[in-house]
């Protein structure tokens, strides 16, 4: 009976996703290495920002639109983060980093926007964002270190991106159908045409990764 339940259970999960399993009421997935703020020197905000008491319903995947460096260090992540709040503090004038998220070419996941790491974690909250107008109270903003209109992101940097996705997914059930470019609810480029055109292999990718 109790695997009979359990294939009810995923037959209804996956039809409601499209074929792609809604993962957290499934089993939850070991958190993998994130960086905070505090590790990579984080500026403090600059105002208040706002958590929100309820789940993301998707992730938006962003690129910064900055060199493809083969600096593939940690301690150029940290840098790279460290320009990325600069700019979205200093010129966008904004409290802190826009997005939740940033993956670097090396492979580093690094928290972005301040209570982001800990708000995943809860997997019952979310900060509010500021990297995609329409979106910053609903969705996950992960930005990718790199250009991609015609180039790809390095393995290490895939491998690390699949791997944030599948453990928020899996913290916020969120289905893996909803891992999307920020270019599908804003008019610009990001995350850049040969990255955008790899959503669907991330979107995979992720799907095996929660098994």
């Amino acid at each position: 009976m109790a695997d009979l339940s359990r294939r009810i259970f995923l037959g209804t999960t996956l039809a409601a996703t499209g074929g792609l399993l809604l993962p957290a009421t499934a089993w939850a997935m070991a958190e993998p290495r994130i960086y905070s703020c505090d590790e990579w020197g984080a500026r403090p905000p600059q105002d208040t920002l706002v958590t929100l008491d309820h789940k993301p319903v998707r992730i938006l995947i962003h690129h910064i639109a900055c060199p493809n460096s083969t600096d593939y260090s940690l301690a150029h992540a940290f840098q790279v983060a460290r320009d990325d709040q600069h700019d979205h503090m200093d010129n966008n004038g904004w409290a802190d980093t826009g997005q939740h998220f940033t993956v670097s070419r090396g492979g580093y996941r690094l928290e972005g926007r301040h209570g982001s790491l800990a708000a995943l974690r809860s997997g019952t909250r979310m900060i509010r964002g500021a990297h995609c107008p329409g979106q910053n109270e609903s969705a996950i903003g992960i930005e990718n270190e790199g250009t991609y209109i015609t180039e790809l992101p390095t393995q290490a940097q895939w491998k690390a991106l699949v791997a944030l996705c599948a453990y928020t997914c899996s913290q916020y059930g969120i289905p893996v159908a909803e891992i999307k470019g920020h270019r599908d609810y804003y008019n610009t480029e990001c995350p850049g045409e040969a990255f955008y055109g790899k959503l669907a292999k991330l979107r995979s990718d992720v799907a095996a990764a929660l098994g």
